[in-house]
């Protein structure tokens, strides 16, 4: 087996790589936020027998509905975004496509209507972005504290600064990848998003605090091991584990992925993404920046 930490500066390039070309991406053109964040109406509809979208698009001119945007849902529904509107023109739009479904002799359903002011939508979007800073917050003070007797060869509160920078990187490479979508293929995030990059903070976590307990048990166990060579032999004792839970979570999230709908889509490949990325952290950058601290550190 490669050894991790004396091969970590190649982990490292590969890691700066792809967080370089997400800060980019996103810097250049930001994220794509749908009615959650900027206001806006979402209308669900369903056919027994889905018909041509360009035609229920031109069905829908006469109403001059601001930046409508139509997509598939299922498969025969479709999902219609457009900037908020009130119930008169929600009920029009009913209508005519009820009209439209009754001349093309097939079934129309309404399945879901709803609608947001840009100034909730605004509100939303500040506390979603508060919501994950204190969330990263949180779990590094919670690691510093959770390893406050650990204080050689590192202090504990190194361990947390490490813990952050290994969450920065699980967010900051799916939130790229959503800004390149939202770019080239008009993909929105929502607060779905905001849940999915949430649930990518636990995971992460989570596959960091099992390689670094395990360094604390070997620290007790190999007092007389030097720092190097016990975290990478702490990695190696975890590896597996951390490997083949991850393994089993991204072979679920990809059922959902392929069979779980165009509505869950997105949600889990930002998931796959996230996960993906918290395991390589937790096993590649955060446990041997705590032996580059280290060097740096007995240097000084």
């Amino acid at each position: 087996m490669i050894n991790i930490v004396e091969n970590r500066k190649i982990f490292y390039a590969i890691s700066v790589i792809f967080i370089a070309i997400s800060v980019i991406v996103l810097a250049l053109w930001g994220l794509q936020f749908g009615i959650d964040f900027k206001g806006g109406s979402i209308l669900e509809i369903n056919y027994s027998v889905l018909p041509d979208l360009n035609l229920v698009s031109d069905a829908l001119k006469p109403l001059k509905l601001n930046d409508l945007k139509i997509s598939l849902l299922g498969s025969n529904g479709a999902v219609l975004r457009f900037r908020e509107t009130d119930e008169a023109t929600h009920q029009n739009i009913v209508k005519i496509l009820a009209a439209e479904a009754e001349k093309n002799k097939i079934q129309f359903e309404e399945r879901r209507f709803s609608s947001i002011g840009p100034t909730i939508g605004a509100e939303l979007k500040q506390k979603s972005i508060k919501a994950i800073i204190i969330v990263l917050l949180g779990i590094s003070l919670y690691i510093a504290w959770a390893f406050r007797k650990v204080s050689q060869p590192i202090s504990s509160w190194r361990y947390g600064v490490v813990t952050l920078i290994a969450l920065f990187h699980d967010l900051i490479i799916p939130i790229g990848l959503f800004a390149y979508l939202g770019r080239f293929y008009g993909v929105e995030v929502g607060a779905n998003f905001i849940v999915a990059l949430l649930v990518i903070l636990g995971f992460s976590v989570h596959d960091t605090i099992v390689v670094f307990d395990r360094i604390r048990e070997n620290l007790k166990r190999y007092s007389q091991l030097s720092f190097m060579p016990l975290v990478s032999q702490s990695i190696r004792e975890t590896i597996i584990r951390s490997l083949n839970t991850s393994l089993t979570v991204l072979l679920t999230l990809a059922a959902l992925y392929v069979f779980g709908g165009e509505s869950l889509k997105y949600f889990v490949l930002a998931l796959m993404v996230g996960i993906f990325s918290g395991t390589y952290s937790s096993i590649f950058i955060a446990a041997p920046l705590l032996v580059t601290w280290f060097n740096i550190l007995k240097k000084n």
